[in-house]
């Protein structure tokens, strides 16, 4: 059991996309989450996003997995970063409940990195929330304010900057702690052979919720709606302030139906970034099959990384697993809205609290959909 010793209100209303914060001994008697052979095994693996930096003098040089072997990087100076382990380690489940003080549908990945000594990343600027958690070993990091700053080497393509006057010049220790938000330049480097763990949490950017509007519109051959006007420009060639407006208003008009944005949203926030470790079944469970399961012992659990997000004032009684709309308005109106709070609460249902879910058969018909598009699975 991972317990977060921190104050979350304060750190909420103090620090969350505010300013960096170190907390020494956040996870008192901390206990990695993986080996190193266990993080190496799965980088080996297609489906797993992974990749090996390797520092130089004056630059990183990255690798992308899967990765047979890692005798070629030597003993110094190189990390192995896992992306989404959450997806693939059932075993980080504990560990993510302690960060769920914050929203499910901000939570992007739990990342994990295997450092030898002097391995890093180089400065540089996230934009997205991270809590770096200290595992076995050493690593220094020092995290400097927001700023214009120059790209390394004067590249275009890199992520790195040239450097930064430290805020936080810290030694991460087991369990300790360290949250940096957006914009906050940040550098880590290893002193001794260490693992590291990074949650990422992330937001869509302006660009990426209009990308998602027009698509919705085209997909549903809604928004057409055209711009019409009361009074023309004296000038031909002449766009005006009023028709300017007016053709704008057509987009508020549409960005401000929550018949049209709630659905957008649900669908586009429970999506993730990374593969996700679908377990569908070689065949189809049948009511039969998930009875004499349960009968059994089995409980049910949803998947690693598996967004399950309900939207607040949303007239339909429907959830959002994955970008996919489920419906819960079979379900008696009673109860509806405690079934549905739930599955957004729970990773996972003992079964007697399975068993009492499956004996309203509605529900019932709602897990079998789930197992049998493998987002949740059962198991002693």
């Amino acid at each position: 059991m991972y317990t977060l010793d921190l104050n979350t209100r304060d750190f909420l209303q103090n620090y969350w996309q505010k300013k960096p914060l170190l907390i020494k001994k956040a996870f008192p008697n901390f206990e990695d989450i993986i080996t190193s052979d266990e993080l190496a095994g799965l980088a080996c693996e297609e489906e797993v996003s992974s990749r090996v930096v390797v520092t130089t003098e004056n630059d990183c040089n990255i690798h992308q997995g899967p990765f047979e072997d890692y005798a070629q990087f030597g003993e110094r100076n190189w990390q192995l970063l896992v992306q989404a382990l959450n997806h693939w380690y059932p075993e980080t489940n504990d560990f993510i409940q302690a960060f769920r003080f914050i929203p499910d549908w901000r939570f992007d990945d739990l990342m994990v990195s295997f450092a030898t000594p002097g391995g890093g990343v180089g400065a540089h600027i996230d934009n997205y929330d991270v809590f770096i958690i200290q595992g076995e070993g050493k690593r220094q990091w020092t995290v400097g304010n927001k700023g214009q700053y120059a790209s390394k080497n004067n590249s275009t393509t890199t992520p790195l900057i040239e450097g930064f006057e430290p805020i936080i010049d810290v030694i991460l220790e087991k369990g300790d702690m360290l949250y940096i938000p957006p914009g906050f330049p940040h550098q880590g480097q290893t002193i001794t052979t260490a693992m590291s763990y990074s949650m990422g949490f992330r937001a869509p950017s302006q660009q990426e919720l209009f990308s998602e509007v027009a698509d919705n519109l085209i997909d549903n051959n809604a928004g057409l709606t055209r711009f019409t006007s009361q009074d023309e420009p004296p000038v031909a060639g002449l766009i005006s302030q009023a028709h300017q407006q007016g053709m704008m208003d057509l987009l508020k008009d549409i960005l401000q139906d929550p018949n049209h944005y709630q659905a957008l949203l649900g669908k586009v926030l429970s999506q993730n970034r990374f593969d996700l470790d679908i377990c569908e079944p070689e065949e189809n469970y049948t009511s039969p099959d998930l009875k004499e399961a349960l009968s059994q012992g089995a409980s049910l659990y949803r998947i690693g990384g598996l967004k399950v997000l309900q939207v607040e004032n949303d007239p339909n009684h429907r959830l959002f697993i994955n970008g996919e709309q489920i419906d819960f308005s079979n379900i008696e109106n009673k109860v509806v809205q405690d079934v549905m709070s739930t599955f957004v609460d729970q990773l996972q249902f003992d079964n007697t609290s399975c068993q009492s879910l499956c004996k309203m058969d509605n529900v019932s018909a709602i897990i079998l959909s789930l197992l049998n598009k493998g987002y949740y699975y059962l198991s002693e």
